[in-house]
């Protein structure tokens, strides 16, 4: 492999700048360029939920590319109808039924907001064309995603692009000044989003979405235990569609096969990504009820799919990572294993740039500040988090980045269900030698 040849690809790394090259990955690792491996405890972008380099994984997407190259989505194949029959079989909460697939998260998000619409349309309510989210939150970076999302940097300069959806804060744990006091008032609980409701009107609302545990732009929020039953009384109360965006933190992630598991709530929608295929195929989905899709069928509407939804290849992939989930029992193996890596994590409390450390099953986060007593954060101009990767690197393991203000330099973890204590350990040691290694380098 010419490895400075891929590394200076200017759509991987910046013109002129180089970026790591992996020559394989296997297991809970990566294996470099230069012979070196690299403890995966971002599981990549959250994702590499049954670990790396699995050949029978290979072997299916291979089986279902020789039977059938590319079908287009409406038609049924062989590997379509399994990975359904599977999800609704063995994973998806009670009441949900139909499967739209797509190419991704992002993609899945935006089918899902092209969902709630139509439904709406469908059932001759036009009016309903709202879609509020939270502030702090991220949903995929399509123009309509960005507008229902809060994540202010990935939304700067595309402003004029995209209709910015009301929104209500993010349910955030910890005391900042200025942000909102140590106990979470009625302006961050649920009750928050009927507010919002009344003062759009009611009757220009057609759903609500949030994740059920924060993705990387607050670092694995999880909210109070009421949150998300009070969520779906509001939305019940008013007649709106509850979306649950667990592209991230669906299929195992959280320690249950859906985060919404957690508190026993069904939503009218529910988006899933990442650990649908663990990486191994570009797959994302969205779940809904009958009674979503029943308007829509009774007026002979549709919604219209990508060209490589449900391909073929990644829905065979899907099948078989989540056959490798139940048979390995690995949805607990997170639940567990994800106690003792946020019991680990926790003895990062005292340190003094360590402001908290939060999270379910194997989706955590450990959020970093200047000043733990004042939480004051490190500036935008050090870029503490990427001096945190760099420094884990450095030491032969991956965190992924995460952050957004106020929470603006945040470590994530989401490694491979795979992992074993020994590596809990190794995530742990090396992260706080790459925070200590981060700050002194901010000081110079």
């Amino acid at each position: 492999m010419d490895s400075q040849r891929v590394s200076l690809y200017p759509f991987v790394g910046s013109p002129g700048q180089g970026v790591p090259v992996i020559e394989r990955t296997e297991g809970v690792c990566w294996q470099m360029a230069g012979g070196h491996s690299v403890l995966d405890a971002g599981g990549g972008a959250i994702i590499a939920n049954v670990g790396h380099g699995r050949q029978e994984i290979a072997d299916a997407a291979a089986a279902a590319m020789a039977r059938t190259t590319y079908v287009v989505p409406p038609f049924a194949t062989e590997d379509r109808v399994a990975l359904v029959e599977r999800l609704r079989r063995d994973w998806l909460p009670e009441g949900i039924t139909r499967c739209v697939f797509t190419s991704g998260g992002s993609e899945a998000v935006d089918s899902a907001l092209r969902l709630v619409r139509q439904h709406f349309v469908s059932a001759g309510q036009p009016q309903r064309v709202k879609v509020i989210g939270r502030h702090r939150a991220y949903h995929g970076t399509t123009l309509a995603t960005l507008g229902v999302g809060g994540h202010e940097k990935r939304r700067k300069g595309f402003e004029p692009l995209f209709v910015d959806h009301p929104k209500i804060p993010a349910w955030y744990p910890l005391k900042r000044p200025g942000f909102h006091d140590d106990e979470v008032g009625p302006q961050h609980s649920a009750d928050a989003l009927v507010e919002v409701i009344e003062r759009e009107g009611p009757e220009t609302v057609a759903a609500f979405i949030a994740e059920p545990v924060g993705g990387s732009t607050l670092g694995a929020i999880v909210p109070p235990d009421d949150y998300w039953p009070r969520l779906r009384e509001i939305c019940d109360h008013y007649g709106i569609l509850l979306v649950a965006d667990e592209v991230m933190c669906g299929f195992g992630r959280t320690g249950r096969r859906f985060a919404v598991d957690h508190w026993n709530v069904v939503p009218d929608v529910l988006v899933g990504g990442k650990g649908l295929a663990a990486g191994y195929a570009p797959i994302g989905a969205v779940f809904t009820t009958e009674a979503v899709v029943a308007p829509i069928a009774e007026a002979g509407d549709e919604l219209m799919f990508f060209t490589y939804s449900a391909h073929p290849m990644a829905c065979a992939a899907a099948n078989k990572v989540l056959e490798i989930l139940d048979r390995e029992n690995l949805v607990e193996r997170a639940a567990d294993l994800g106690e003792r890596l946020g019991k680990r994590l926790a003895q990062l409390d005292a340190h003094p740039h360590v402001a908290h450390t939060r999270g379910l099953g194997l989706m955590r986060a450990v959020e970093l500040v200047k000043d733990r007593d004042t939480l004051e954060p490190f500036s935008t101009e050090v870029g503490l988090i990427s001096k945190v990767v760099a420094a884990g690197l450095a030491r032969g393991v991956f965190f992924y980045p995460g952050g957004s203000d106020p929470a603006r330099d945040v470590v994530c973890f989401g490694p491979p269900f795979t992992i074993t204590e020994d590596h809990i350990e190794e995530m742990a040691s090396v992260l706080e030698s790459a925070i200590d290694d981060a700050v002194e380098r901010a000081r110079e």
